[in-house]
């Protein structure tokens, strides 16, 4: 599907290996403190780049399995848009596998491949079975760090998953950096690291820097060491910043575009929870800070979740919920209100926000302000739009696939098309042409990947390409010009943005 950047996550139970298959597959030893050498188990997050056979590299997390480090696990996994959850063949699955498992279904991340490790001590297909129930969906593959059979397995399993994911980098929501890390070097001042969640960075920029609300530059980033004028969302990160203090900054911390991120205390929520009750304590995990809050219990899986800390999120965001004491993770999901007043469970409340979870709002005077989540395939309802003719309409949108379509030629009018755009299904292309999310996304894959492979693309290359009219395509290059995914040059030809260009090489 894509060949934009992504992160790869690590999970599993404490010594089935995860630090040395990162470090068979990568080259790279993510054990860098001198404790996790003398210990011989991972503490601290760590970081490597994976190159695979389809020339596409992807920035890996190595996460702890200790049971102390699940805090520190899930800060790792908060960005991340595939797993590898590694379990070894002589223990099968533990309990910090299910554990980590839970947090990675909290977080949406069900994507990605199980390796079974050790097989030069057990036969796998014991563990394969057990993982397999667990994470339905995942590819799995066998391997033995020690005696090296099946890595390039796994290798190849990673590839195939990568290839039908698509990059964050394609979305267009400005930067987000969840800081997990920060430091000074000596004559640059301060870094500071972590997984761009959204958006891009370019050297000269101007962010905010939160909560503090400072104003600060990128003097200079870095992506798994190697100097870059760009990055893009998906990507694990440094970037060097001036205007700030190494004392004023810290994980947890949030490196924003102005203006995109606000602190809040109370969201509203869809959830999924093990045994959670109303009123219950609990840690709340979202980016790289958690804070201390109580469950307020609105029905079905609806949930208030009150803060006694504030956090920095959005619509859309997911959080992890996690029970105190014992520790131990209850489950997570979707926050649909990130900065909710505090309210019961009144039916028109939570009809409101059931609506608005299944992304279809009704306006009223309550929630007329309260913009649908941003989730493709969803649908928004109004009194004089019925919901079967949203439907067709989606369904012809679907059928039509690469060919935008005028609202005369959908059978719909302007209105219903609004509510299809404003709740992310739709897209208006070019003046009257709209088309589905998805099929965009799909359009805007084969351009880059073609202009990657040709160095540039025509009016007619694309149409060849596609397999769609003349007027087809003049709409998507003036889509793709419009959204700086694609550079027009004199000869009406095109080419990637700089930026894309940069950020993809």
């Amino acid at each position: 599907m894509g060949s934009g950047p992504l992160t790869l996550g690590t999970a599993g139970h404490i010594d089935h290996g995860k630090t040395a298959l990162v470090q068979a597959l990568t080259g790279v030893d993510t054990d860098r403190l001198p404790e996790e050498k003398s210990r011989g188990i991972s503490i601290a997050l760590g970081y490597a780049p994976l190159h695979l056979r389809s020339g596409r590299s992807l920035s890996v997390i190595d996460v702890p399995g200790h049971e102390r480090f699940v805090r520190t696990m899930v800060a790792g996994a908060t960005g991340i848009d595939l797993l590898l959850m590694v379990v070894a063949a002589d223990d099968g699955v533990m309990p910090q596998t299910i554990e980590h498992a839970t947090v990675l279904d909290a977080l949406g991340v069900r994507s990605g491949v199980i390796a079974v490790t050790k097989t030069d001590l057990a036969d796998p297909r014991s563990a394969l079975r057990e993982a397999r129930d667990l994470l339905p969906g995942c590819e799995r593959a066998a391997c033995s760090t020690r005696t090296g059979e099946g890595v390039e397995d796994v290798r190849g399993a990673i590839d195939r998953v990568a290839a039908r994911l698509l990059s964050r980098a394609a979305a267009g929501r400005g930067p987000v950096l969840h800081i997990d890390r920060s430091f000074s070097i000596r004559g640059q001042g301060t870094v500071v690291t972590g997984t761009l969640w959204s958006g891009e960075l370019a050297q000269g920029d101007t962010l905010a820097l939160l909560p503090a609300g400072e104003l600060v530059r990128i003097r200079a980033i870095e992506v798994h060491g190697e100097p870059m004028e760009h990055a893009a969302a998906g990507q694990r990160v440094a970037v060097n910043l001036t205007g700030v203090r190494i004392r004023t900054v810290g994980r947890g911390d949030v490196l924003a575009e102005p203006g995109l991120l606000a602190q809040t205390t109370t969201l509203d929520c869809a959830l999924t929870l093990d045994h959670a009750e109303h009123n219950a304590r609990v840690r709340v995990h979202h980016g790289t800070r958690e804070a201390p809050g109580r469950l307020a219990a609105l029905g079905e899986n609806l949930w208030q979740v009150r803060l006694e800390r504030p956090i920095l999120a959005a619509d859309g965001d997911r959080i992890v919920i996690r029970r105190p004491s014992p520790p131990g993770t209850l489950g997570g999901g979707l926050i649909i209100d990130a900065h909710a007043r505090r309210h019961g469970p009144r039916p028109e409340i939570v009809d409101r926000l059931r609506r608005r979870r299944d992304g279809r709002p009704e306006p009223t005077p309550e929630n007329r302000d309260l913009a649908p989540l941003p989730a493709a395939g969803t649908r928004e309802e109004r009194p004089d739009v019925d919901e079967a003719e949203l439907a067709a309409l989606v369904q012809r949108l679907l059928d039509s696939w690469l060919r935008p379509l005028t609202p005369a030629q959908l059978g719909t009018d302007n209105d219903a098309l609004k509510l299809l755009c404003r709740n992310g299904t739709a897209v208006r292309v070019s003046g009257e042409l709209y088309m589905h999310t998805h099929a965009l996304a799909s359009a805007q894959i084969r351009a880059i990947e073609a202009i990657e492979c040709h160095g540039a693309i025509t009016l007619a290359g694309l149409r060849d390409e596609l397999e769609i009219s003349r007027k087809s395509a003049q709409a998507l290059l003036e889509h793709f010009d419009s959204t700086h995914v694609t550079r027009r040059l004199p000869d009406d030809s095109r080419v990637l943005s700089r930026r894309l260009a940069k950020a993809r090489a």
